[in-house]
């Protein structure tokens, strides 16, 4: 898996994407912690889940349904009021897209065995074909140590700088197309 940080900084890098108007606090954190959402299927290893069934590790909450269903129920708990307005489309496509990221983050990772992009209907467990993520340990004890460090090491080549970069070009294609609509 990638390590918390290296979601939440994607979960940053895809909010970016999205109107101002709706941009807070709380669209940040929930957003967040969508991204880190389905690494709590670790918890089933203490009680005996084997790691390559349903609600195994990168199991059904890695999958791309799990993903849609957290970004509703997260929209209609946190957001009710907007739900006869268009934010609500936004809202819920912000959430499934944090959530998404998380398996995606893990297919590139250098471990594990694989992600169940299609967990309910299909359980194999996929990986991209590039998989330059080193895995992070289970573990805070684990993760803090030299492998740890070697993790975001990787991570900041390919999960920040590549955010960085995009959040970069998104602040530069607005600035243009603001230009350009005041020359108008």
């Amino acid at each position: 898996m990638a390590s918390i940080f290296g979601h939440a900084i994607t979960t940053i890098a895809i909010g970016k994407s999205f109107p101002k108007s709706i941009i807070r606090w709380k669209f940040w954190l929930l957003g967040i912690g969508c991204s880190i959402v389905p690494d709590a299927d670790v918890i089933g290893f203490s009680f005996g889940i084997k790691y390559n069934s349903f609600w195994g590790h990168r199991g059904f909450s890695h999958s791309l349904l799990f993903a849609l269903l957290l970004g509703v129920v997260i929209t209609i708990l946190f957001y009710s009021k907007d739900l006869k307005r268009k934010k609500t489309i936004t809202y819920i496509l912000f959430f499934t897209l944090c959530t998404a990221s998380h398996g995606i983050l893990d297919a590139m990772t250098s471990g594990g065995l694989g992600v169940a992009f299609f967990s309910p209907f299909e359980d194999t467990r996929h990986f991209f074909y590039w998989r330059p993520i080193q895995v992070s340990p289970i573990g805070i004890e684990r993760f803090f140590s030299e492998r740890g460090f070697s993790v975001l090491k990787s991570e900041f080549v390919w999960i920040a700088l590549p955010s960085l970069i995009y959040i970069l070009s998104l602040f530069v294609a607005r600035k243009v197309n603001s230009k350009k609509k005041l020359e108008k």
